[in-house]
């Protein structure tokens, strides 16, 4: 008896030497904590800004005119950018033009479209499109989806575009092109100047084509 109990107290004490060293291998969850001390986040996608070039662009639209022609006209004053990732995909496209500097080559038919009928320009300076959404067709077509704003209206339009580049000018500066197309109905802004010819058939037509050509500088 005394003999079996001297065995059964020295395998306690191994089993409490044992726990107290730490070999209890149940709560050893150093190799767990270690990965997650070493996990890496995923890298930040960078993203590269070009101010559109004012003196190389053009913001242009044509609308019907007494439904048999188009008449062209353009914004004087104007300003946006465009963002592109590391690979020279389009990120994004944003555009502010000024009212007020309408120009159709007519300066009776410009100051109608300052007017109330029209752009109200004195009210509602600025015409906006932000871009939301940027979508790839492939190669260097995009569809890009956003907020165009004019006389305070918003509204989302969509617009085509090829992006062309980068280049390197003569001076040393990186440059992206982009042709832009779209179309809005100005009725949609409250452009209400509606009126219908005897013959029948709109004298200004309601749905406004976008055509823009843009060059962008890389804002370092």
């Amino acid at each position: 008896m005394k003999k079996l109990m001297s065995i059964f107290a020295c395998t306690m004490l191994l089993s409490v030497s044992n726990y107290a060293s730490g070999s209890h291998h149940n709560h050893d969850h150093s190799g767990h904590a270690h990965g997650h001390a070493h996990a890496h986040a995923p890298a930040k996608k960078v993203y590269h800004k070009y101010v559109v070039d004012t003196s190389h662009s053009t913001i242009g639209f044509s609308v019907k005119h007494m439904v048999i022609s188009n008449v062209k006209g353009k914004f004087g004053q104007f300003d946006g950018k465009l963002k592109v990732d590391d690979n020279n995909h389009l990120h994004s496209l944003d555009l502010n033009m000024k009212s007020a500097s309408i120009d159709t080559a007519n300066k009776k038919r410009d100051n109608h479209l300052r007017a109330n009928d029209f752009f109200d320009a004195a009210k509602y300076p600025e015409i906006k499109f932000w871009s939301t959404k940027v979508k790839s067709l492939g190669g260097s077509s995009y569809q890009v989806t956003g907020d165009f704003t004019m006389k305070d209206v918003t509204k989302p339009v969509v617009l085509n575009v090829e992006l062309n580049g980068p280049i390197q000018d003569p001076w040393g500066n990186k440059r992206f092109g982009a042709t832009v197309k779209g179309e809005v109905n100005r009725q949609d802004y409250g452009l209400s100047f509606h009126k219908v010819m005897e013959a029948g058939g709109l004298l200004v037509g309601n749905d406004v084509k976008i055509e823009i050509e843009l060059e962008a500088i890389y804002k370092k």
